[in-house]
Order: structure tokens, then sequence, then C-alpha cells
């Protein structure tokens, strides 16, 4: 199956989403995905899914702490795991569009 991407990377169509595809995107963004990972891309799913909208890195950091304690909702755990940018690497990965605040 062929990704219909955009210029940076995302997925055109959201409904287009399935674990293969995160595979594929993460592998793509050279991020090996563990459970870890997961559980923050299926939260921004369920994020996006819930509130039509993708938040901020402060709102992001805030509700991942919400979710899931301080422990996993800081800046030094979600940048552990998307070193790049927690925010768009979660947004991607997770067939969401690209997040406004992102560069």
């Amino acid at each position: 199956m062929e990704l219909n991407l955009t210029e940076h990377g995302f997925l055109v169509n959201l409904d287009d989403w399935n674990e293969s595809i995160a595979i594929k995107l993460a592998a793509l963004n050279n991020i090996n995905l563990a459970p870890e990972h997961w559980e923050i891309v299926l939260f921004m799913r369920d994020y996006y899914e819930k509130f039509h909208y993708l938040p901020n890195t402060r709102i992001f950091v805030k509700a991942v702490a919400n979710q899931f304690g301080t422990e996993k909702g800081n800046s030094r755990y979600l940048q552990s795991l998307f070193p790049e940018s927690p925010l768009k690497y979660a947004c991607l990965l997770a067939g969401l569009p690209k997040p406004p605040t992102c560069l």
C-alpha cells in the first residue's frame, strides 16, 4: 500500500490510519515503536477524536500528565520518545494533521 502523505510527511486522510500505517510512518522517520510510543500515539488519537483539535506543546504535556501521571507527562520523558519534536511526531505517527504550532 502506498502512503498518501503531505509534503511534511503527515497522512493526507485521517481515515487511512491503522497500526500498520503507524509502523510504516515510524520507519520512514527512524523511530522504532515501543509500547511507550504506542501509549502516546493512541492517546493523541483519542485526544483528537474527543476535542477535534490539536493542542500546543504545553497543553500536550499537561494532557499526558493528566492521563498518565507526571512521570510520563513531562517534556524530558516525551523528548526521550520523540527527540526531534514530541508533539509533531506523536501526531504524525497517530495519522493526525500537522499541529499548527509545529514548524
